[in-house]
């Protein structure tokens, strides 16, 4: 036996896992190149003195088994339409995901591999997505990952359907992600993996890097699921017991999980962590710091490993170098979406429109006639059917827009008329919903928004905050969006959300008090290439507003809605507050003060546009007021030392919402009243 599988046996012995005692004469050549892929994480962990090596000595041979034999991908081309994805939802292994790309020829730098960890590298702690070559999503946060693979892998079905046509199938790959321990755990992956197995996403194909180790050591002391059973009870083919350091077991693994049996499957593949490593295979102490100079020194003797840090051998370099071959595939598949054109050019056209993420030509025309006549008609509404009525008008202009609800539809409503296989019912899953969005839309050729209650963001926070991160074009419908909703109380009224998601940096976050602006806010949110959106909407029905350039200025994210002229105070207000403060501007009339009313649906676009408008909006040495119906903190620095807020800073009560405006003291009068104080002298 060589030296690389000693300690993995050794583990063995203990109980951990049963290894082949012939792994030797079953590819030692493969054996060395995966050894490349542990050595690689060994050097650039030390070099950074920072990192985690376990896994990705761990996964070595499950990688090459992947890598080398059955992913389609071309490293000179990471944009391909029709390559296969993978993820690795583990992220914080992100030196196999790194050692990977360098091997194979994308264009990752030895030397960024040795700049591991260090600010302004293209090789982070965690994967990003935008940062590095051929990382298809940012990945760390444990189980996201694995939600994102089941958005690509649906993205890739809904696609394939739409555009494959007899004889030419142009959408025809496969999602492949590996995960650990840590991602079953997380709740995440029960959301995700459910809806993948009710789906019967057969294209999906998932590694589980079954160690038994997590940071704190054996998980026998706190995951004891039976894990096979747990996805085969979601509808998965499970294989079972697969020997993760074996390359042909785990070849003919492979090749079973891509034979069509409707269910996406699960490699339950049972590795060593830290396999390699003389003294710390198997145990804690490998997964998250280096291994240190002694043990770097041993590791590299136990792999057979002669060459120094950072220096690979030609026949590995050789072995690894999937460019040639990617090239090929790629320049077969666009033969054949050559001909497809020829055969089917408006579906060609319109393929690759929707996986470039342009918006058709005649949008913004189409668009603004729409919007146009939403101003015309002034309806009064709530603005979750005003968001509904935006729905089905972009709906009609633009087919990779794909909605869905966590088990709210008829709340938030997110269908239209005729949506049929264009809106997806995702249970009660907030936090899955939000990551298997961000899934179809970095796969590409979807538009992809969902809806829930605004008080349960929370459950969805971390996958609406990667999307942030990644800047993602995805919309978030959340309705019920105050204590307007009333009777439910205060377990479903969200006070501090909506400060809380304007914390969210990248994250666009429109309250819309009426029909027009709701209109505006969409169609702000799907032309929004650079990062997602959050539409925050009532329940309850809103006047439609007035004013002669709204249509412009609004979408700016701040507007004087009326005026006048030349203001006393600045009344600001959002969403369903709106007409409370138009409601006030007229008391104060009445009181000899002339008050200016703006609306700010959106303050993050706001902040965004120049100085000389945001003074125009909001003048210097005028007191101003801000009102809504939630937590007063952020409005604070909009209002200055010398002005005021009416708000909310607690929870809220179960009660008709008249009744709650007032018992909370939002209201026209109590505006009015604190709006004439702050234009008192100030003794």
């Amino acid at each position: 036996m060589d030296a690389s599988v000693t300690a993995a046996v050794e583990v063995r012995e203990q109980g951990r896992l049963a290894l082949p005692p012939d792994m030797p004469d079953r590819g030692s050549g493969r054996r060395m190149l995966a050894n490349a892929l542990r050595v690689l994480a060994i050097d650039a962990v030390e070099a950074a003195n920072s990192g985690h090596p376990g896994m990705p000595m761990g996964m070595a041979d499950i990688a090459e088994a992947l890598w080398r034999r059955h992913l389609r991908h071309n490293p000179a081309d990471p944009r391909w339409p029709d390559r296969d994805r993978f993820v690795l939802s583990n992220g914080h292994g992100s030196m196999l995901l790194y050692a990977l790309l360098h091997l194979t020829g994308y264009d990752l730098p030895m030397e960024e591999l040795r700049r591991f960890r260090q600010l302004g590298s293209r090789t982070p702690g965690h994967p990003e997505y935008g940062v590095t070559p051929g990382v298809e999503t940012t990945t760390g946060p444990l189980g996201q990952g694995l939600a994102n693979a089941v958005g690509m892998a649906l993205a890739e079905r809904l696609l394939a359907a739409e555009f494959n046509k007899p004889g030419y199938r142009i959408v025809d790959h496969r999602t492949f992600c590996f995960v650990g321990d840590g991602c079953l755990m997380e709740g995440i992956s029960h959301e995700a993996c459910s809806l993948a197995g009710t789906l019967g996403l057969e294209k999906l194909v998932v590694f589980y890097d079954d160690n038994g180790i997590s940071i704190d050591g054996p998980v026998s002391g706190w995951f004891t699921d039976d894990t096979p059973r747990r996805f085969e009870a979601y509808g998965w083919r499970v294989l079972r017991e697969v020997d993760g350091h074996d390359a042909y077991a785990l070849d003919a693994a492979i090749d079973e999980a891509l034979t069509s049996c409707g269910k996406p499957t699960l490699i339950c593949c049972q590795t060593v962590i830290g396999c390699g490593s003389p003294s710390r295979a198997g145990s804690a102490d490998v997964h998250g710091a280096p291994l240190g100079a002694a043990e770097v020194t041993e590791t590299r003797a136990a792999l057979g490993w002669a060459s120094p840090p950072f220096v690979l051998p030609e026949e590995v370099r050789a072995g690894w170098d999937a460019r040639r071959r990617g090239a090929a595939a790629q320049a077969d598949w666009q033969a054949r979406f050559d001909a497809y054109a020829d055969a089917h050019p408006s579906a060609a056209a319109e393929f690759l429109r929707r996986m470039q993420g342009e918006l058709p030509e005649s949008f913004a025309a189409a668009v603004d006639a729409w919007i146009a006549t939403v101003a015309e008609r002034a309806e009064s509404m709530a603005t979750r059917k005003a968001s509904q009525q935006s729905i089905r008008m972009l709906a009609s202009l633009l087919p990779e827009l794909l909605g869905g609800s966590a088990d709210l539809t008829g709340s938030n409503l997110t269908d239209w008329p005729g949506s049929g296989g264009r809106h997806l019912h995702y249970g009660v899953r907030e936090f899955g919903m939000a990551a298997v969005m961000n899934g179809l839309a970095l796969h590409g050729g979807i538009i992809p928004f969902g809806g829930t209650f605004l008080a349960f963001s929370d459950y969805a926070r971390n996958g609406l905050r990667l999307s942030a991160l990644m800047g993602l074009r995805v919309v978030h419908v959340f309705t019920h969006d105050g204590i307007g909703l009333g009777e439910d109380g205060p377990t479903h009224q969200p006070v501090e959300h909506a400060a809380s998601l304007r914390l969210m940096p990248n994250l666009d976050v429109w309250r819309p008090c009426d029909v027009l602006e709701t209109a505006i806010a969409w169609r702000a949110a799907v032309e929004r290439l650079d990062g997602p959106t959050a539409l925050l909407l009532s329940r309850q029905t809103l006047p439609a507003q007035q004013g002669a350039d709204r249509v412009r200025d609004a979408a700016r994210g701040g507007y004087v809605l009326t005026d006048d002229g030349k203001p006393d105070v600045v009344l600001i207000a959002t969403g369903s507050e709106v007409p409370i403060a138009m409601e006030a501007r007229l008391l104060l009339i009445h009181r000899g003060i002339a008050a200016r009313v703006v609306s700010m649906p959106c303050c993050e676009v706001f902040e965004r546009q120049d100085p000389a408008w945001r003074r125009t909006v909001l003048p210097d040495g005028v007191p101003r007021l801000a009102v809504e119906a939630g937590a007063t903190g952020l409005w604070r620095a909009t209002v200055g030392l010398d002005g005021d807020v009416v708000g909310l800073d607690r929870y809220g009560e179960s009660a008709p919402a008249p009744d709650l405006y007032r018992h909370f003291g939002i209201t026209a009068d109590a505006v009015a009243d604190r709006a004439q104080r702050l234009c008192l002298p100030q003794s």
